[in-house]
């Protein structure tokens, strides 16, 4: 242990108490454990500080001592990350284990104010415990993400409150300096800030945005809107049979959406995606090469009654009565394409790839979708999460591209694309046997060619896998890197938070 870092730790354990800060190595093992290709990258530390004001002196003691951190909420972000930071040897600042209280429920505003540890599974409790009368927008990832960290990262789930980062309002976030600073009407010099959750802007310039998926500052408090929960909801689902079939899929969801007639997002699951999380791949050997053929593909779709593609969304209304008609006019809508199979809201409570949807939908919180996560051995798992127009050429391009490089290197195409009224985000799901050295590599070259060429074609990310940061980071144009070191330079003068996190730098690299 470095003397810098032995000081460092020594502050920190007078100010957070020292049974809070843990350099077991078996505790630090953990932490530096993930799913992507690349080895373990392990913390020097971990500390669970229990406050914000905990959290600033953490931060203060980081910059007195020079030490690197890397702040997390619960760690769950499987596929980008978890929770090892973003280089080895920096120091892991949990937020979720003591920073996990509910702080508000305003049930007439329709608001949760929200510390980092905060679930969606615990949420969801919280919002049952009151009646149900509110609903979270939940993720079909894992029940006990954090939503703010969620948030930050820019995820999202299927429902009218899809955008969980635009659905915040009002921050609480240590700067990298150390500095304290609350965003919106939050801001205000008062105890009683009236606005803070319910008003996203105040005078002056909005800064909510610098925190998302950037390594300015930590966030240790947010509000975020809920949404009524209707007396009624009811699901609708389509099947068609084919690969190309996506092309129709997505001119078919555009004007439901350029319109807001149905007000969930699209769920666009491809037969892998849909069915994995039951199955285990039938045709893997260790050391093969060769993607999951067609013909067991359609053995698999055939067990299951789906196909090729699977669509899915939800209305919501007073009554059963209410919603029948609208689900009427979204079937003949599909059903005149001549390819679309309609399975109603019952028969899908049944079918476990269409229930994954209606639940997330719903806001309820499952960990069902992560069981595609076992449909190889060995634990390697990777989203790469580029976007495209609501275009159905566009799509079919995008699709034959994506398809084509996962069959080079071997790995299957699992993908699903949540489709909005002008974008769909692809869920590419990378899973692979992580003990074989080869089908590892692999997969990791197979992440990077994806990125490359869809990068080529004008597609960027939503979300990016810690290992790939700096990947992505250079498919950027070069001012657009200079303005993020210099906004890290101003926000965190000495470097402190997450260096490399999106690939921000100091100094932007060359």
């Amino acid at each position: 242990m470095s003397k810098n870092l032995e000081k460092f730790l020594s502050d920190v354990g007078a100010a957070i108490g020292s049974q809070f800060v843990d350099v077991r190595p078996e505790t630090l093992a953990r932490y530096g454990e993930h799913t992507l290709p690349a080895a373990p990258r392990v913390p020097d530390a971990v500390l669970f500080p229990s406050s914000t004001a905990e959290v600033q002196r953490v931060v203060q003691a980081a910059n007195d001592h020079g030490i690197a951190l890397y702040p997390i909420s619960t760690g769950n972000n499987i596929g980008l990350g978890s929770r090892a930071p973003a280089t080895a040897g920096q120091v892991v600042v949990d937020l979720g284990y003591r920073m996990n209280r509910i702080l508000e429920v305003n049930e007439e505003t329709c608001y949760a104010e929200l510390e980092p540890g905060v679930s969606f599974q615990m949420l969801h409790d919280e919002l049952a415990r009151r009646g149900n009368k509110l609903m979270v927008s939940a993720t079909s990832g894992p029940p006990h993400g954090g939503v703010l960290g969620n948030a930050m990262d820019r995820g999202a789930g299927y429902g009218p409150y899809f955008d969980h980062f635009g659905m915040l309002c009002g921050m609480e976030v240590v700067l990298g300096n150390g500095d304290v600073i609350r965003t919106g009407d939050g801001s205000l010099e008062t105890e009683n800030p009236l606005n803070w959750h319910v008003s996203k802007f105040s005078s002056g310039p909005s800064l909510d945005g610098l925190f998302a998926q950037s390594n300015f500052g930590i966030v240790t408090r947010v509000g975020i809107w809920l949404m009524p929960r209707p007396p009624m909801s009811k699901s609708f689902h389509f099947v068609f049979p084919d690969d190309d079939d996506i092309e129709q899929i997505i001119d078919l969801c555009r004007p439901l959406k350029l319109s807001n007639f149905v007000p969930t997002l699209f769920r666009v699951a491809n037969d892998l995606y849909a069915m994995a999380p039951e199955e285990r791949n039938s045709e893997y050997v260790k050391g093969s090469k060769v993607s999951f053929s067609d013909d067991g593909r359609k053995a698999m779709q055939a067990r299951h009654g789906l196909g090729a593609w699977q669509v899915s969304g939800m209305f919501y209304g007073p009554s059963d009565e209410a919603i029948a008609p609208l689900i009427q006019r979204v079937r003949a809508h599909f059903e005149r394409s001549g390819k679309a199979r309609f399975i109603s809201h019952e028969e899908a409570q049944a079918i476990p790839a269409l229930k994954i949807a209606i639940d997330s939908m719903d806001g309820k919180p499952s960990a069902s979708e992560l069981g595609m996560l076992s449909w190889r051995p060995g634990s390697g798992n990777s989203w790469f999460l580029p976007g495209m127009p609501m275009v159905g050429r566009k799509a079919l391009e995008l699709n034959h591209l994506g398809r084509s490089i996962f069959a080079k290197h071997g790995m299957d195409y699992i993908v699903m694309h949540v489709a909005s009224a002008r974008f769909a985000r692809g869920l590419h799901v990378l899973v692979w046997n992580k003990d074989d050295s080869d089908e590892n590599a692999r997969a990791d070259a197979c992440y990077r060619e994806l990125t490359v060429e869809f990068a080529k074609r004008g597609v960027g990310v939503g979300r990016v896998p810690s290992d790939y940061y700096d990947l992505h980071a250079e498919q950027m144009i070069p001012e657009l890197r200079k303005v993020s070191s210099a906004l890290k330079r101003a926000l965190d003068p000495n470097g402190v938070i997450s260096p490399g996190k999106y690939g921000i730098y100091m100094e932007p690299r060359a």
